[in-house]
């Protein structure tokens, strides 16, 4: 076989080639060597000293470890339903036909774009101080000032409310299935006397139930890694109540130099994020439904 006959055929490869050595870099090596790591106790300043699953045992004797996962999981399960819930009840909204829908559509995602930056964690930590713009509104209700970020409930609060406030990227994906909903159904439903839930709850939902699912399964993923938030706003305070497993990442690796038990941390992390997606997948076929049989 001539020499142009084999680049040719492998030219594929070739123009891949830069991705797979990117992949290679930055994301196999770190994945294997966070494994490696997290069988030892190494803390950056000398060898690393085989422990086996001892940092794995320590994590699991450890309350305030354990703590910060079940306010991850707490965290999770109070973030992914309200953002989901507010971005399909807007999506829903805007899909309809009204003058200057396109300016709303992109006022409500412009949160999404500027929420995980710094300057937002900050803006929000001020709007909910004692003397910020919260309670400045809530006092002319007469409701006295809070105090969020010291009490342990209205921290956890806080952080909640600004992811919750990011929708607008499930909100586009949801506005992109409703795009594809049939209106012959709708017409039809309406003729047979289904009023605007009865549609809503008929129609509506089990067709974009596979973008409900696909939605689901990426929110729970980011919510399980949230950052920004905690670390900025609350710095995990007080009483450890917005201290996420991310956060305790953070913590052990660039703040106690252990990185043994960083990555033994977030190997469990990676698991149980695992196990939530793979109980996901197995629930789809009792409520995702597909249009293709072979889909589902």
């Amino acid at each position: 076989m001539s020499l142009g006959k084999i680049a040719k055929k492998n030219i594929g490869l070739a123009l891949i080639l830069p991705w797979w050595i990117g992949f290679a870099i930055f994301k196999l090596y770190p994945f294997i060597t966070s494994m490696v790591y997290s069988l030892h106790d190494y803390n950056l300043f000398r060898q690393p000293e085989f422990l086996g699953l001892g940092n794995y045992i320590s994590i699991l004797n450890d309350s305030l470890t354990m703590k910060a996962f079940g306010v991850t999981f707490l965290y999770a399960v109070c973030t992914v339903p309200l953002e989901l819930g507010f971005a399909l009840f807007i999506a829903y909204i805007l899909n309809y036909k009204m003058k200057g829908i396109n300016f709303f559509r992109t006022a409500y995602y412009i949160p999404s774009i500027l929420g995980g930056s710094v300057s937002i964690a900050v803006l929000w930590k001020f709007l909910f101080r004692t003397e910020g713009l919260v309670n400045m509104i809530l006092g002319r209700f007469g409701v006295e000032p809070f105090n969020w970020l010291g009490d342990p409930n209205g921290a956890f609060i806080v952080i909640v409310l600004l992811k919750v406030w990011q929708f607008g990227s499930p909100m586009v994906i949801f506005l992109a299935a409703l795009k594809g909903v049939s209106e012959d159904l709708y017409e039809a439903a309406s003729i047979d006397g289904a009023k605007k839930w009865r549609q809503f709850v008929s129609i509506t939902v089990p067709l974009i139930t596979p973008v409900i699912f696909y939605n689901f399964v990426t929110q729970l993923c980011n919510k399980f890694q949230e950052f920004n938030g905690p670390f900025i706003i609350t710095q995990g305070g007080p009483l450890r109540s917005t201290t996420l497993v991310s956060l305790l990442v953070y913590n052990n690796a660039f703040k106690s130099y252990n990185m043994g038990m960083a990555s033994a941390i977030a190997w469990l992390l990676f698991l149980i994020i695992m196990m939530f997606t793979a109980v996901a997948f197995i629930s789809q076929k009792h409520w995702v439904y597909y249009s293709d049989e072979d889909g589902r």
